[in-house]
């Protein structure tokens, strides 16, 4: 794609600009932007690594925008009031939403594959972009989080990764309804289940994704999925499953804390044995999705399933962060009911209680999620668990707050299982800290907040000075 304008993202540090601004970046397009973490000094990593990219950064002042030659690009937390905002209306530049820069760039590529479903999407990508590496094919891979593959000291948030082969990779989003933008050639469909939307909003959307593809790679263990895959001609679906039969199954699954192992076996073929660097019955379902897809994109089974045995995983995906006194310390981003209960499925399948440290993203999700994560939490937490809930995320403009975190607790503590809310998260850590005891593993989870890796380390650390303080005083 040829970029004969500049772009100018405003909110260039979240998770989903940041790669989209490295891949312009990275294709020779001229890129700069904003974002209020840059003025509050949030993160200052990250903003030292787009200026290495030659990303040019300004205040969220209005003063980076002055040529309607300028794209400006915002994210979905920008409004209109913001001076960026402002001052592109001035000067009559063009504007685009950041799903719609995303879709034109992933329809033009000559083999595009995109990743949609409530929960694993940015693994699932960040597998396939794997697997068309190791096997040579040079692909362009846009996620959500940093891919531990492709990060290093001079690339330490690797979730964009720029290649000169024909794959355009990108996981998509359902939650503004923005999926319909995209016309994949593979549609990988992992699950279908309640986060910002009705399950019949969802039901069109994901439908009308995978309608679109030569080849819709969907998971047969999850009914709206299955249901969803019977809408398709049976010629265009790889189904996958672990429970049932399919295209693509796993069985004789061995889990190990952090890693687990099964047979790959494809209908008609014989079981490959396969170790994945990440742990999880849930991780076993995106892997199947992945080799669905990379198969679909022309790599052998046996060669996909080495492959993906080299996946090292995403940041923020149930990553161990540091152990100090016997006590781990995990940063994961579960923040829909799915995700964390396959978070807590994966650590109680070994000993050692559980304290949870769950910041929710958002008043409205909250909201909409209610029931669903009670519900959730009711079933998954054991008698000994510790839950605290912080407030919610919140970075400025209007929202309404008729969903609060004590709510949730309220909602929890009435079920018989131990949840807390202290408003400030830093209490909160604080809290957990204080009582965690050799064997616990805290759980930091979450979304749209970088900082929560932070908090993840400075947790660490703090149990490392509590050690400290209590040999000191023996």
């Amino acid at each position: 794609m040829q970029h004969g304008k500049s772009y100018f993202f405003v909110g260039i540090g979240g998770s989903g600009m940041m790669p989209l601004a490295m891949i312009l970046a990275g294709q020779g397009a001229r890129v700069a932007g904003s974002d209020r973490s840059l003025d509050s000094g949030r993160l200052p990593a990250k903003f030292d690594d787009l200026r290495a990219k030659g990303v040019a950064l300004f205040p969220q002042d209005g003063s980076g925008i002055t040529s309607p030659e300028q794209v400006v690009v915002a994210s979905a937390a920008i409004e209109a009031s913001v001076p960026d905002m402002i001052a592109a209306q001035r000067v009559g530049a063009e504007r685009m939403s950041r799903p719609q820069l995303l879709s034109q760039l992933f329809n033009a590529a000559p083999l595009s594959i995109g990743v949609a479903g409530t929960s694993g999407k940015s693994t699932v990508t960040g597998m396939i972009g794997w697997i068309l590496h190791a096997c040579g094919r040079d692909p362009t891979v846009m996620n959500g989080a940093v891919m531990k593959n492709f990060a290093s000291a001079e690339a330490p948030f690797a979730s964009a990764l720029v290649g000169q082969g024909d794959a355009f990779v990108s996981e998509v989003d359902e939650s503004d309804g923005s999926i319909a933008l995209y016309r994949p050639r593979i549609a990988v469909l992992n699950n279908v289940s309640l986060d910002h939307l009705s399950m019949e909003a969802l039901r069109e959307l994901f439908g009308g994704f995978i309608a679109k593809a030569a080849t819709a790679v969907v998971n047969l263990d999850n009914g709206e999925g299955a249901a969803l895959a019977m809408t398709v001609p049976p010629e265009r679906v790889t189904s996958f499953a672990i429970d049932g039969e399919a295209d693509l199954v796993a069985r004789d699954l061995a889990p190990t804390p952090f890693g687990i192992a099964f047979d790959l076996i494809a209908r008609g073929e014989e079981p490959i044995r396969t170790t994945l660097q990440v742990p999880g019955r849930h991780n076993v379902a995106n892997a199947l999705a992945a080799i669905g897809a990379a198969r679909a994109a022309g790599v052998p089974i046996a060669q996909a399933a080495r492959a993906i045995e080299g996946f090292a995983g995403l940041k923020r995906r149930f990553e161990l962060v540091g152990e100090a006194s016997g006590v781990a310390v995990i940063d994961d981003f579960g923040h829909n009911p799915d995700k964390i209960a396959a978070t807590l499925d994966t650590l109680h399948a070994f000993p050692g209680r559980l304290l949870l440290l769950f910041q929710p993203h958002g008043y409205g999700p909250l909201k909409v999620m209610r029931r669903e994560l009670v519900a959730m939490f009711a079933d998954k937490l054991h008698a000994d668990d510790m839950l605290v809930l912080p407030d919610p995320v919140y970075h400025g403009g209007t929202v309404a707050r008729e969903v609060t975190s004590a709510d949730i607790v309220a909602d929890i503590a009435v079920t018989g299982k131990t949840a807390v809310h202290v408003p400030e998260r830093d209490a909160a850590a604080a809290h957990l800290v204080a009582r965690a005891r050799p064997g616990d593993r805290i759980v930091v989870m979450g979304a749209r907040d970088d900082t929560l890796s932070l908090l993840a380390a400075h947790m660490v650390s703090q149990l490392r000075e509590r050690a400290t303080a209590s040999r000191d005083s023996s």
